[in-house]
């Protein structure tokens, strides 16, 4: 599932994703997103943090109420860099955190099967 308000974003990376041979929903903000994550039951999510209304911190919270770390991937996608932006999503349940534009070949490994190893 991809997350982004910025509809070039998102079409970009979900055309990217299903050029790996992934199934992809996309959404351009958070209640969308949750009712799409119930429905889709997605296995990785891609949110960007720069969402209107509920930001994707706080997504990221409601999605790991109905989502354990095993059924969902969650990767922080946005532009900000920082240390404590890079906190607060892992502490609101990312497994990762990446700073766009990203890195192409990396996100294809963490959508891939060596998630334990994201830079193998």
């Amino acid at each position: 599932m991809i997350v982004d308000d910025h509809k070039q974003v998102r079409d970009s990376v979900a055309r990217l994703v299903r050029s790996w041979g992934h199934e992809v929903a996309v959404a351009n903000d958070s209640p969308t997103a949750l009712l799409l994550a119930d429905e889709f039951k997605p296995d990785c999510a891609v949110v960007d943090l720069s969402l209107p209304g509920m930001n994707g911190i706080e997504l990221a919270r409601r999605l790991r109420e109905r989502f354990s770390p095993a059924q969902l991937y969650l990767i922080a996608f946005t532009g900000y860099a920082d240390a404590d932006i890079r906190d607060s999503c892992l502490e609101a349940g990312f497994d990762i955190h990446l700073v766009k534009p990203g890195d192409i070949n990396l996100l294809e490994v963490l959508l891939g099967n060596d998630r334990a190893n994201p830079r193998a």
